[in-house]
């Protein structure tokens, strides 16, 4: 914020942040985690978290933005934002911090084979659908297999019986680590706080979502019906409660979704999700 307040920053600096981070950062982080993930019997029930969750958060803003009245890039920004956590950047080290490494095991699941996939499939359907282009199903299918992190984690999955030599672990590793300095520097280029008053009903609307009913749903689902328990469990319902995915506010920004909107979930879910994972934490003690 404060180097574009000083105007150090070209104008056309968050699109080329975003082009980056989805055509190198992105790709290496997959083909880096992808290749070294073990399938257990519990995986499922951690991975299936992510997908369950979008499909709630579309129907939800769809009956929202029909009752409200909604424009469509509205809807399609809150879709994204509201139906896709940072379960990984902000994610991985708040697990680290509420329960220790045991589970981060848990934690790489729920991010790479959920939240991960459901971007790189729902997600990019909802942006293509919800963008002023309307693209037909044939253009959205190209879009997704183009798409250049799904290109990787096929190429990830195709590459796990193979040994990553170290030199080609350490690029990956580099490369990956640009995710996150780079995805915030974008979200702060275009971060306009005076903008939050514009946008309250709908914000307020979408976080209510994503950091409370819906991690309430999932609650009640794998806890109350399925009668699911343990630090997998527990670490899994921990991620439901993340905030707004950074990397789905910049898929939003690249499909022009109301971009304002959707920086102001991550920045203003980020900060609010310090209050709200606490008492999630308490929450799940006794699963």
């Amino acid at each position: 914020m404060l180097l574009r307040r000083i105007r150090r920053m070209p104008d056309n600096a968050p699109a080329t942040l975003n082009s980056f981070i989805i055509h190198v950062s992105l790709p290496a982080l997959t083909l880096l985690y992808i290749h070294d993930l073990k399938i257990t019997g519990d995986v499922l029930l951690m991975a299936a978290m992510a997908w369950i969750y979008f499909v709630l958060a579309a129907g939800f803003f769809w009956l929202v933005g029909r009752w409200l009245c909604l424009r469509r890039s509205t809807v399609g920004a809150l879709m994204l934002t509201g139906g896709l956590g940072n379960t990984s950047f902000f994610g991985l080290p708040m697990i680290e911090a509420y329960y220790g490494h045991e589970g981060m095991v848990s934690g790489i699941i729920v991010d790479q084979l959920g939240s991960f996939l459901v971007l790189s499939t729902l997600g990019i359907t909802v942006a293509g659908l919800y963008s002023s282009g309307r693209p037909t199903a044939a253009e959205i299918a190209r879009r997704i297999v183009l798409f250049p992190p799904f290109i990787a984690l096929v190429i990830s999955l195709i590459l796990i019986p193979v040994e990553y030599a170290p030199w080609f672990i350490a690029l990956l590793k580099r490369l990956g680590d640009t995710l996150a300095p780079l995805a915030l520097l974008s979200v702060g280029l275009q971060l306009r706080l005076g903008h939050i008053a514009e946008h309250r009903r709908d914000l307020a609307i979408g976080l209510g979502f994503k950091l409370l009913l819906a991690p309430l749903l999932i609650f009640l689902l794998y806890v109350p019906l399925l009668g699911a328990h343990g630090l997998p469990v527990r670490v899994t319902l921990f991620e439901a409660a993340m905030p707004p995915m950074i990397t789905a506010a910049i898929i939003a920004s690249e499909h022009d979704l109301d971009p304002e909107l959707a920086t102001l979930m991550v920045a203003v879910g980020l900060l609010v999700s310090f209050a709200t994972l606490g008492g999630w934490w308490l929450v799940l003690q006794d699963v």
